[in-house]
């Protein structure tokens, strides 16, 4: 073979099995896992839907659609979460045990070996003390969407927000990061939960429910309501919907759930099995449904207690909330 055919035919090669850019290769092992499934999504919608990835003999690989620097969440078959930070051709390798995943190391990447990092810290701290990490990591990587993962799970997805810490760290990240779109949509959706907050008058809204009936405000501000974020992969948030169904039997309350599952089929699955036969908002956008950006919800569990058009409580624990429903 001449000379110059065979440097063409090595470089050709070397192109064809270098890395994808426009996908992110997730891969690794699971002690204690030996084979199963878990799922992945995106609150940025870098990923559409939930993607399965298969678990065999205990190690996995899968590749996924990505064209710029997104956040995946991957649900484990125990419900737990973890992040991981995906950039157009990297790949990660995650090594862990099913069965302690706060361990999980991932490798592969500076933004994913800094939360492999912020995870050992954490690993044996108290709630208070890993919030005060959580906040002298944001602080110190302003630059990094690890920071941005942290703000919105230590001080705006929680039982008890923390709005005002949110806030200035939210300043000193938009600093940093001017171009983030997801940063100013997270900081536009605190704005709303601000005014969600306890004290404040519910926001005004029109949807519909899975059946297409018209859903709004108004429905919801006359006696007492609970608005819930649900999905079927969610445990804990499955789990209040079952609980909230057994307590609306005597309908004393009302019930809106917002579905974020990306198929209405699963929805009505669950709703048929469960027997739910309050309100359900299943559009098939996920994080995206556009009644959780006028009410600045956007995780999980996520829940506003109404009373008589009110805002009474923001994500109570289920025995909180039982005690303000039986007033």
């Amino acid at each position: 073979m001449p000379r110059n055919l065979f440097l063409l035919f090595a470089l050709l090669l070397l192109v064809s099995c270098g890395e994808d850019s426009k996908h992110f290769k997730i891969e690794g092992r699971l002690l204690q896992m030996n084979q199963g499934e878990f799922y992945v999504y995106s609150n940025d919608q870098c990923v559409n839907g939930i993607y399965t990835i298969k678990v065999q003999g205990g190690r996995f690989s899968y590749e996924i659609p990505c064209t710029s620097p997104s956040t995946l969440t991957i649900v484990f078959p125990n419900f737990s979460e973890t992040p991981v930070f995906a950039e157009p051709g990297k790949s990660v390798e995650m090594d862990g045990d099913a069965s302690h995943l706060k361990m999980l190391e991932i490798k592969g990447t500076k933004d994913n070996e800094l939360m492999t990092s912020f995870r050992a810290q954490i690993a044996a701290a108290s709630p208070p003390e890993a919030k005060r990490l959580a906040e002298a990591f944001i602080s110190g990587h302003p630059d990094s969407p690890v920071a941005i993962w942290l703000l919105r799970k230590y001080f705006i997805a929680t039982f008890t927000p923390d709005y005002d810490t949110a806030g200035r760290l939210m300043n000193t990240l938009l600093k940093n990061q001017p171009g983030n779109a997801s940063l100013r949509l997270l900081a536009q959706s605190v704005e709303k939960l601000r005014t969600s907050s306890v004290g404040n008058k519910l926001p005004s809204f029109t949807t519909y429910d899975i059946n297409g009936r018209l859903v709004s405000s108004s429905d919801l501000s006359v006696g007492t309501a609970v608005i819930l974020v649900w999905a079927t992969w969610s445990y804990d948030s499955s789990d209040l919907m079952r609980h909230l169904q057994n307590l609306y039997e005597n309908k004393k309350f009302k019930v809106l759930a917002i579905n974020v599952d990306p198929s209405k089929y699963d929805c009505r699955g669950y709703m048929k099995s469960n027997g739910v036969n309050f309100p359900v908002v299943c559009t098939g956008d996920m994080f995206e449904t556009p009644v959780l950006k006028q009410l600045g919800l956007q995780s999980t569990c996520d829940l506003l207690l109404v009373k008589n058009g009110i805002i009474r409580g923001v994500n109570l624990s289920t025995p909180d909330l039982d005690k303000e429903l039986s007033n």
